[in-house]
């Protein structure tokens, strides 16, 4: 009972978070340059491992579906399999918890930091409104940026299952090529970055409710990121169930 009094409480506590943060959106100040200073340090510092993951990914999902698919002489359909494995599900879910591993633990560590070090409240001493100087950048950032990074790691990931079809199983590149292309509409991409888009909220949001909520000094930072990481790949995986079973209902009622 306890426990889930305090799960109502945190989502009360993180949803007004959010919503003070985002009060006032269209006024100043805008702090343009933290959101921008953000956007690089989410997407182009997360770039690299986003791009090794989403290849390597692509290129195990080729080897093992083509040996499947060989069985049944219908290797053919290697293309199709990789593309939707990565649009619908991989993508978005796996470079999301990369994110939450690489920029949810480091807001919650940053904003830890500065709170038991007292320098959000010298800014609120100041005049300086924290929540919108200091999570909206990063929220606004990480919604913006996890569904580009998604499509690069898709990109990437086809890539590195035509690769290893071309190289290990022989799959002519027209036909890995035209096989994706017949498997994917214009539903399984908008789902994709509909996933992204909550992925990277739900990242931003729980870094930066776990980092101002920190307490007990430099054991309680580290005791914040844990759990920012944890709590976000968790509601990740609670949120893909209901996402895709929304995206599959749409899906139903279009066609």
């Amino acid at each position: 009972m306890n426990f889930l009094i305090g799960v109502i409480l945190e989502v009360q506590e993180a949803t007004l978070m959010v919503t003070r943060s985002m009060r006032g959106l269209f006024r100043r100040p805008f702090y343009v340059r933290e959101t921008i200073n953000q956007m690089d340090l989410i997407g182009v510092g997360s770039l690299p491992i986003v791009l090794l993951a989403g290849f390597f990914i692509g290129a195990v999902l080729a080897l093992q579906t083509a040996k499947t698919l060989i069985s049944f002489g219908a290797q053919n359909y290697t293309g199709r399999l990789v593309a939707t494995s990565l649009v619908r599900e991989l993508g978005p879910v796996l470079t999301c918890i990369l994110l939450a591993g690489r920029i949810g633990s480091g807001i919650a560590a940053e904003l830890g930091s500065m709170r038991v070090s007292e320098q959000i409240d010298a800014m609120r001493a100041l005049g300086t409104d924290p929540l919108r100087k200091l999570v909206r950048p990063r929220i606004i950032a990480l919604v913006v940026m996890a569904p580009l990074l998604t499509v690069f790691a898709d990109i990437i990931g086809a890539i590195g299952g035509l690769i290893i079809s071309l190289t290990l199983l022989h799959i002519p590149t027209s036909v890995y090529t035209a096989s994706a292309q017949e498997a994917l509409n214009y539903n399984d991409i908008l789902g994709c970055l509909l996933k992204a888009v909550v992925f990277g909220f739900i990242v931003g949001t729980v870094g930066c409710r776990c980092g101002l909520r920190t307490r007990g000094g430099t054991v309680g930072v580290g005791l914040s990121t844990t759990q920012s990481v944890v709590t976000a790949i968790v509601l990740i995986l609670i949120s893909d169930f209901f996402l895709t079973k929304l995206i599959l209902a749409v899906s139903a009622n279009t066609y």
